[in-house]
């Protein structure tokens, strides 16, 4: 099993998420439930089989956000520093080139956070692999399913 990692800012967010399923999602499930069995036969009661559905949808995410944060490891940065820095690690943005093209920047993140419309790109991912524990300067090759990727580092920073 790979290690997860979340940063500070994504594990905010899922104990966000999970005090909303927890609280509010919990409670307007169990209102369903409620009325479903008001309705009366269970076997045919298709708003009660859809609600115990839900309901185990609803426990499951719930158990698997759970999971998540009490075995990640938060990434914390802090002890590199605001600013630029010389290794790629989980939780930094960097900064690479590929021949020709124009520079781009990635936040390098656990698989739990990975999102590239928001150019967050997971650790776990090729580009990510490649990147991970390399320094400015330096030319990786990424295999993707496109190809082979060759990008230079420009430079890396943690916020």
């Amino acid at each position: 099993m790979n290690q997860t990692f979340l940063t500070p800012e994504g594990a905010d967010k899922l104990r966000a998420e999970l005090q909303e399923l927890t609280t509010t999602k919990r409670q307007e499930l169990s209102k369903r439930l409620r009325e479903a069995i008001q309705m009366g036969d269970l076997s045919e009661n298709a708003d009660y089989i859809m609600a115990k559905e839900d309901q185990a949808f609803l426990e499951g995410k719930i158990q698997e956000i759970e999971a998540t944060l009490r075995s990640a490891t938060i990434v914390n940065n802090a002890n590199q520093g605001v600013g630029a820095a010389e290794i790629v690690a989980v939780g930094c943005t960097v900064t690479v080139q590929e021949r020709g093209e124009q520079a781009e920047k990635y936040m390098l993140v656990g698989a739990k956070e990975a999102n590239p419309r928001e150019r967050k790109i997971s650790n776990e991912s090729p580009i990510g692999r490649a990147l991970l524990g390399r320094k400015v300067g330096e030319e990786v090759r990424a295999a993707t399913p496109g190809g082979t990727l060759v990008l230079t580092i420009v430079a890396v920073e943690y916020a």
